[in-house]
Order: structure tokens, then sequence, then C-alpha cells
């Protein structure tokens, strides 16, 4: 994500959260759906290449405004800004502890 210039990376451990559907969820953001898709890929390609592991469901390729990649114990969300603002994972899962991942900007 970070060699793509994903922002706001954050990691959201839900591996204490009662009947939580994966054990981590990993967000970012991108300026532009052409950015949004080029980070998915990225991370489809480095998982691929240093785990040898393919997601078990992707989706949000059709308008990349919301890529999600599935990996059953960790799933990605790739959003474009707007999009990230809306659904606000970061908030509707706020019970769970969150680790910023690089540089950090306001994005409100």
């Amino acid at each position: 994500m970070e060699e793509k210039k994903a922002k706001n990376i954050v990691c959201i451990d839900l591996r204490e959260i009662e009947n939580s559907i994966c054990d981590y969820f990993v967000v970012c953001h991108g300026d532009s759906t052409t950015q949004v898709e080029a980070i998915a890929n990225s991370v489809l390609d480095e998982v691929r290449k240093k785990l040898g592991d393919k997601p078990w469901h992707k989706e949000g390729y059709q308008n990349s405004e919301w890529i999600l990649l599935d990996y059953v114990n960790v799933v990605g969300h790739v959003f474009l800004k707007d999009k990230r603002l809306f659904y606000n994972l970061e908030d509707l899962w706020a019970d769970a502890p969150v680790e910023a991942i690089g540089l950090q900007e306001q994005i409100d």
C-alpha cells in the first residue's frame, strides 16, 4: 500500500471483538479510482510473491471506489477518500485497537 502512496493506512485489530468476521482490517485510501486499483493490485502482487497466497474473495474492481480483498483472517479495504469518510470503518469498529501505519494526514 505504501509503495503506491496509499494514504492513512491503518490496521484495525478485531481479535478481541466478539463475533468479528476476521482478525484484522487493513484500511487505506487513494486519490483516484486509478490509484485505488493500483494499490489493490499491489497488495495482490505482494501477498502472492511473499506468502504465495491468493484472496479468498475480492470485489469492487467494477468502479474502484472501494476494493475489498478478503484473505479470510485479514481483509484489506482500499477506498476513494470520500467513500472512506462515508463508510467510516474506523468508527464502526471503534472498540478495536487501531494502529496507524506510515504518515497520517487529516481526512475530514
